[in-house]
This record gives C-alpha cells, structure tokens and sequence, in this order.
C-alpha cells in the first residue's frame, strides 16, 4: 500500500473527503518526522515503534577495487513490529 491508497481507504472508511483524508494522513507523516528528527521516538501501540538510530564513522572498502575508504557517520530510521501485529500477521 502506498500514501495515495491509504489516503483512499481513509476516505472511504471515514466517509470522508478525499482533501480531508489527505490532510490527516499528511499531518500524520509530518508529525512522525518532525518528531524522528527531534531525536524523539514514535510508538503505535500494538503496530510498532520508530526511533533513529546514529552510526558512526568506519573505515570500509570498496568491494570493486578493493579500495579503502571513509564511510561518515549517519543516522538511519528503524522500524519495529510490535507484538500485537508479530501475532496477527502468524496466526
């Protein structure tokens, strides 16, 4: 599923319009991010939780040549299932 089908499946089961279910959706994701750029985490209780988690610097190579290079240091967005949707999605 991508935005514009949950924005679809939003309208239709809140028998909503299309701009209202684009503006709640939008709020939503803008909400989660400013909140992930903050340093903040994000929980949904029983879907799952969100958090940044920051890497540092290392010395990698190149698996082409060989070549050592400097991989500087990042922050990446992690994801994870909460228990209730681990147990919905195995039974």
């Amino acid at each position: 599923m991508n935005k514009s089908e949950l924005i679809k499946n939003l309208s239709e089961e809140a028998n909503i319009t299309a701009d209202e279910s684009t503006l709640v959706v939008n709020a939503f994701v803008d909400s989660m991010r400013n909140a992930l750029l903050e340093g903040d985490h994000v929980e949904i209780r029983g879907f799952g939780s969100f958090k940044v988690k920051e890497y540092a610097s290392y010395a990698g190579r190149n698996p082409r040549t060989g070549e050592k290079v400097s991989v500087g240091s990042k922050r990446l967005p992690f994801f994870r299932a909460g228990k209730e949707l681990k147990e919905y999605l195995n039974d």
